[in-house]
């Protein structure tokens, strides 16, 4: 038997732009329920970073001091080891917010977080372990969702929609709405090395001859992103561990010893990058937020602050007309019209960064030649402060707008 839940909003995704949205509603007292189709949020290979400008959000909703007690490491100076020399890129200190930093926080405390904050206010509800499986349309307009949960068939009946649900959103796919690729010259093997990040000191990022590799400090372990070139896993895979550990191992050789603990493939996962986007983000009664509405690159690790930025919008936009009814599409598309800009200049910046500077690194035989631009910022500091703007608080920054309900 199919059970039904009737509410204001559904959102489908329990990711970050999913779960700041219902914060956002729950607290302008509007019913939302909130879909995730996992048990948990533990997942290794998502994004890390906070930047300034979700840190400013949660300073305006009063969240910042409980969520920065969380474990966390601050990094308010970016560089890059390109091909043996070190490159200041950004410095974030100068920024005028509260916390002129990126908070490197794995994403399942951040989500979890975010979840025990929203379940304080009576109009939130959590599901996890339900997946939607479809819309349900009336007259053409999308009046809910279908879904599985752990109890079985759910028909969850909103005003509104918002798919959250990631950039191979089912959602989306079943709305009809195009979406438009662009071609990037990437993937990305990810794994965990056991050490001791702190006392190491690595940069963030390091380029060599063909090979490029990230590294996220995570307490007594590195998270590292090991930079291929576009459909190369597969060749890679084909071969040796022993061959990637060689590999890294000359690129840095300082993780020599903790890359011994690399004994197969079955340790490294691959993250094949999309960058994508949709020019219509809404129909009547759905509107996509997040990778469902623009899949990012994870050049500057952007992805996750432009979800959030999505989810404040659209809270923003849409709280009075939820109060009213039914927002109207025109409704909707204001919030669109408010985040497609920022998301093509994002989109335009990282996709510059992959051809000039990573594709070229990736292709190299021997050390690859710094790009003119690195070259200027890291000779003239006063150059850092764009670099840093852009990746701190992005292109157009949004701010909490609606205030809670009274009595809480």
């Amino acid at each position: 038997m199919t059970q039904r839940i009737d509410t204001r909003v559904c959102i489908a995704g329990g990711g970050p732009a999913g779960l700041m949205l219902g914060l956002l509603l729950a607290r302008a007292d509007i019913d939302v329920v909130v879909i995730e189709k996992h048990a948990d949020f533990l997942r290794d290979f998502r994004g890390d970073t906070l930047h300034p400008s979700t840190l400013e959000v949660m300073r305006e909703l009063g969240l910042l001091e409980g969520l920065l007690a969380l474990p966390h490491r601050r990094v308010d100076r970016l560089a890059i080891d390109f091909a043996g020399r070190r490159m200041e890129i950004a410095d974030l200190s100068g920024l005028p917010v509260a916390c002129p930093f990126i908070a490197l926080m794995p994403q399942w405390d951040f989500l979890d977080f975010l979840s025990r904050e929203a379940s304080l206010w009576p109009g939130f509800a959590l599901r996890m372990e339900t997946r939607a499986t479809g819309l349900l349309l009336e007259d053409g307009r999308v009046a809910g969702v279908t879904a599985e949960g752990a109890a079985g068939a759910l028909e969850i009946r909103a005003d509104l929609v918002v798919a959250a649900d990631g950039r191979a959103s089912l959602l989306r796919e079943q709305s009809g709405l195009p979406v438009e690729e662009f071609g990037v010259p990437m993937d990305v093997q990810w794994f965990r090395l056991p050490g001791e990040p702190e006392a190491l000191r690595l940069p963030l990022a390091t380029v060599g001859a063909g090979a490029m590799l990230v590294l996220l400090p995570r307490g007594d372990y590195w998270q590292c992103g090991h930079v291929i070139r576009k459909g190369g896993d597969a060749a890679l895979r084909a071969g040796p561990i022993g061959a990637l550990r060689d590999r890294l191992a000359a690129l840095r050789p300082e993780l020599a010893a903790p890359l011994a603990a690399l004994t197969g493939w079955d340790a490294v996962a691959l993250l094949t990058v999309h960058v994508n986007r949709l020019n219509e983000w809404c129909r009547d009664g759905l509107l996509c937020i997040g990778d469902a509405a623009h899949a990012m690159s994870p050049v500057a690790g952007v992805g996750i602050n432009l979800a959030i930025q999505d989810a404040v919008a659209a809270a923003n936009l849409l709280t009075t007309p939820l109060h009213a009814g039914r927002p109207a599409l025109a409704e909707l598309r204001r919030v669109q019209e408010r985040r497609l800009w920022p998301t093509r200049v994002t989109q335009r910046l990282q996709l510059g960064i992959q051809q000039q500077i990573i594709a070229e690194a990736l292709a190299a035989d021997g050390p690859p030649e710094p790009p003119l631009p690195l070259r200027l910022v890291d000779a003239w500091p006063v150059l850092r402060r764009l670099p840093a703007r852009l990746i701190g608080m992005g292109v157009r920054p949004e701010h909490v707008r609606i205030e809670p309900a009274p009595g809480h």
